[in-house]
């Protein structure tokens, strides 16, 4: 049963063919809306039909440039709620800021907690995301917020691209970090394989950069699939996956939920040791970021359902049991 008000879904600007493809999942048609900037560069949003009494699901990313994402998410929540909108959900593949989620050193800001306030102090009734860089993100909130996972979809990938390999017990899972242990150990588990760790330092004094120190476990002659959340300037994978065939490996290949790719990260893919990288769609893949080495898989009908059990009013849980 659903709750009775009717559905809609509107699109933001940051991803408009992961919304498009989310729509047709649902067979539902994307709402009109109208958006613009005014002389100064501000932000202008009109929604082009009522949602009076309405569920409404806004889809935003906030990827780069993820301030003017988040305002413009902020701004179709604000116009749902002063038209009267019964609930507003918004719909974030792609949650930016979330890995400033503590304090790494005194005199920090935790940013994550202060966008989860923000959004929640901007009418937002709910959140849908994916694969949170740190878990403890959803507590930020105090609204509820549905975590949805990539991990299901790039294991069944690899399942079915690594049938021969996985049955001859030749493959492992490798977290590039020890802090994505965890993450790793349930992809292990997903394929029935054994897991390695690459235990690296990593120098706060320059962002984004760090070193591989050792790996911990059996990788030589095998297939490794390193597997991470995000991957940014992809300085910790590549280093990761270099060092993995220094020490034997035969193949290596690589996963994550979102695809940020930013500064450096194409050159150091494009010359990596790295044979192949998938993604999901969670965020826009420019094509100055597309490369014979990148897949992207279309999470789009995961949020579709997610989105169809929410109205419903049914629990999102079971989709991962």
């Amino acid at each position: 049963m659903s709750r009775g008000n009717g559905l809609k879904i509107f699109s933001g600007t940051a991803h408009p063919e992961f919304s498009q493809r989310v729509s047709d999942e649902l067979k539902t048609p994307l709402s009109a809306i109208k958006h613009y900037r005014f002389s100064d560069g501000e932000i202008g949003v009109s929604l082009n039909e009522s949602v009076r009494g309405a569920d409404v699901y806004l889809l935003q990313p906030t990827c780069a440039p993820t301030n003017e994402n988040l305002m413009q998410l902020l701004i179709m929540a604000d116009a749902a709620k002063r038209d009267s909108a019964h609930y507003v959900n918004a719909v974030i593949p792609y949650f930016g800021y979330a890995r400033q989620d503590r304090k790494a050193k005194p005199r920090e800001p935790i940013t994550a907690k202060l966008v989860a306030n923000i959004l929640t102090h901007g009418g937002i009734d709910r959140v849908i995301t994916a694969d949170l860089h740190a878990g403890q993100i959803q507590g930020f909130f105090d609204i509820p917020v549905d975590h949805l996972t990539g991990m299901n979809l790039l294991a069944d990938y690899f399942k079915n691209n690594l049938a021969d390999e996985l049955k001859a017990g030749r493959v492992v899972v490798v977290s590039p970090d020890v802090g994505g242990v965890a993450r790793a150990r349930k992809f292990a588990v997903m394929l029935n394989v054994d897991i390695a760790i690459v235990d690296k330092r990593r120098s706060y004094d320059v962002a984004n950069v760090s070193e591989v120190m050792d790996i911990v476990g059996n990788v030589k002659g095998r297939t490794a699939i390193l597997v991470d959340d995000m991957i940014d300037t992809a300085g910790t994978i590549c280093h990761a996956a270099h060092g993995l065939v220094e020490r034997g490996c035969e193949r290596v290949l690589a996963c994550a939920t979102h695809a940020i790719l930013s500064g450096p990260a194409m050159e150091r893919i494009n010359s990596s040791d790295i044979e192949k990288l998938v993604f999901t769609d969670t965020v826009p893949l420019s094509e100055e970021k597309k490369s014979e080495k990148i897949l992207q898989l279309s999470i789009a009908p995961l949020f579709a359902e997610a989105i169809r059990r929410v109205h419903g009013e049914q629990p999102i849980s079971d989709m991962f049991e």
